[in-house]
């Protein structure tokens, strides 16, 4: 398989709701609630695309795409974990289109938004994990985090 990386574009606003989209629908979320959210998340994504604020990676195979990884860079408080910084890197949006899957390219989309927060300044990379992803990160040295979460 012959792949293209290439850094996401404004133009990918379609695309990356898609990936979003079929993220969640391949965790199991309620479909209602999907497409609820992806209204809200194309409104959020829009300005934060073209401001650069969200940005990332795009696989293509033959012309098309294979998969795709969102980033960004969060303001944070220096902390135990980073005593000396106040940025995370934030990784979203992880996804790989079905029939590309178990060829490497998640793997791939990691390596390319690992190294990127690292070159923004980002000493401390956080994620969501689905269960379906977890392994992948297990092997690249990730670590699961005692964070916790209410709606309020």
């Amino acid at each position: 398989m012959s792949l293209i990386e290439r850094e996401i574009r404004t133009s990918d606003l379609d695309l990356i709701c898609h990936h979003r989209f079929e993220m969640f629908r391949d965790i199991g979320a309620p479909l209602s609630k999907i497409e609820e959210m992806i209204v809200e998340f194309r409104k959020w994504l829009n300005p934060r695309l073209h401001s650069g604020e969200y940005f990332g990676f795009i696989l293509e195979e033959n012309g098309k795409p294979a998969g795709g990884i969102g980033l960004s860079i969060i303001d944070w408080a220096p902390h135990v974990l980073h005593p000396k910084e106040h940025l995370r890197g934030y990784i979203s949006n992880v996804y790989v289109e079905h029939h590309c899957r178990r060829q490497g390219i998640a793997s791939r989309l990691m390596e390319l938004g690992e190294a990127e927060l690292k070159g923004r300044g980002a000493t401390l990379v956080v994620l969501h994990a689905s269960d379906a992803g977890r392994e992948i990160y297990d092997k690249s040295g990730w670590k699961q985090s005692s964070e916790m979460i209410k709606h309020v």
